[in-house]
């Protein structure tokens, strides 16, 4: 006799999403944005759409965020682009997929003399491509690049972001869970 039904994995991870209910993108903007790390390095979401797989993140240079020769920390730099790829395709992809941050590289161009400012989109043909690469349950990496320019529109620093997805019944990783699946409005 098995007490436990056979999609245990599935129920587990709707109880947690009752228990952490899942963030709106309001709430998430406003959470992101109150994160002590990204007040500190006065890091703030300008725009976020996750449906339309788009967010504009800036960052004004202050005494929290100087580095030693007092331009932008690239640490700081890299911390506008860290975690939005993944969001937004776990948002985009929806909770079949299992989506990870593989790895990053990050290259400076010019000194960061004020406030900069990246937009990160993935089209809407992107997606689709992913679909159709993870169909059969390989692991699929895809790499993502966003250009931060300063207030004067020269290029400050760009991040390459490889993002590891695949159909969530092919990965070991099935119990990863996300609190913002399912948005329905723009924040």
């Amino acid at each position: 006799m098995r007490l436990l039904p056979s999609n245990f994995e599935t129920l587990k991870r709707r109880a947690k999403q009752s228990i952490m209910p899942l963030l709106t993108p309001h709430l998430l903007k406003l959470r992101i944005n109150t994160y002590a790390p990204y007040v500190g390095a006065g890091i703030k979401i300008d725009h976020i759409n996750l449906d339309q797989g788009l967010c504009v993140v800036s960052m004004g240079l202050n005494a929290l965020n100087k580095n030693i020769v007092g331009t932008q920390f690239g640490g700081s730099l890299y911390s506008m682009v860290d975690p939005f790829y993944m969001i937004m395709l776990m948002h985009q992809l929806g909770s079949s997929y299992v989506v990870w941050d593989k790895s990053s590289h990050i290259d400076f161009v010019a000194p960061g003399n004020s406030k900069v400012i990246t937009r990160m989109k993935i089209p809407s043909a992107e997606i689709i491509t992913i679909q159709e690469l993870a169909k059969d349950g390989d692991a699929v990496f895809r790499e993502y690049q966003a250009d931060i320019f300063d207030d004067q529109q020269k290029l400050i620093a760009t991040v390459i972001k490889t993002i590891y997805i695949r159909l969530r019944k092919y990965s070991k990783s099935k119990d990863q869970s996300s609190r913002i699946d399912n948005f329905d409005d723009e924040g």
